[in-house]
């Protein structure tokens, strides 16, 4: 569950350090909890509970100047819309403006991904999109999951040059996808990163550490009402719920990580 850290010369002692994780928040709230907890990425989006949306202008500022310079990285989620992630040529130049406007803004990276007609990964649009990143850090999100091969996704984007891919191994869950996740570490190969992600919680984050992934990836958000926990209408009345991190869920999961690196040393 730890990384090594650098290149060993022959009888140097190995470095290790712990396993790093991303906490996927919404506002500066959850900056804040990810900072305090010592995430090393932040995946920012709006909209969660819909798979994530691209987050507004003002929100990223918000959180970049919560996380300050010394804080986890920010990249930001681009997903126009939701409902699935195959893209016409419109959507595809909203996406590639977005990534160029993010990363002006202060951002570090971008967490994307599209489909083809087939359900492959669509290459062309894809390689427009890590153009417009300009060499900053291309993440692929939950898209492989959805894609008939998850290892060929894979290659597609190392082949792309993209730094990661977050998967769960094609289940809902990521504790399902284990055998999933331990074969895209073995493609990966250290030539592009794996960083699990889906459902990961106290009981699971230790195990799914164990498949050899260099990330875990994790939102631990719970849901608000207006009225104090009792739901009253419906969303389409305005007064349904809203997700927020939880501050005790998040540092939790990362005591159960570290908690198993320990006993694993």
């Amino acid at each position: 569950m730890f990384t090594i850290l650098g290149i060993r010369p022959p009888g140097a002692k190995m470095v290790l350090v712990p396993l790093a994780f991303e906490l996927a928040v919404q506002n500066p709230a959850g900056a804040r909890i990810a900072r305090e907890a010592g995430a090393a990425r932040i995946e920012l989006a709006q909209a969660l509970a819909l798979g994530g949306l691209t987050p507004s202008r003002g929100t990223l500022r918000s959180v970049l100047a919560t996380v300050g310079d010394d804080g986890p990285e920010v990249h930001v989620l681009i997903r126009p819309r939701a409902g699935g992630f195959q893209y016409g040529s419109d959507a595809i130049a909203v996406i590639v403006h977005d990534v160029r406007d993010v990363l002006a803004a202060g951002a570090h990276g971008v967490v994307v991904g599209c489909q083809d007609e087939t359900g492959a990964l669509d290459r062309e649009a894809l390689a427009r999109i890590v153009d417009a990143a300009g060499g900053a850090s291309v993440t692929l999100h939950r898209v492989i999951d959805v894609t008939p091969d998850p290892i060929a996704a894979l290659r597609t984007a190392r082949e792309l040059g993209m730094r990661r891919v977050l998967s769960s191994g094609g289940a809902s869950q990521a504790i399902d996808g284990i055998d999933t996740l331990r074969a895209l570490v073995a493609e990966a190969a250290g030539g592009i990163e794996v960083m699990a992600g889906s459902g990961i919680d106290v009981d699971t984050v230790a195990a799914i550490a164990a498949t050899g992934v260099d990330a875990v990836h994790f939102s631990a958000k719970r849901t608000v009402y207006a009225d104090g926990g009792v739901r009253m209408g419906s969303a389409s009345d305005g007064v349904g719920g809203y997700e927020v991190t939880d501050r005790e869920t998040a540092l939790a999961i990362v005591a159960a990580l570290r908690a198993a690196e320990t006993s694993a040393a």
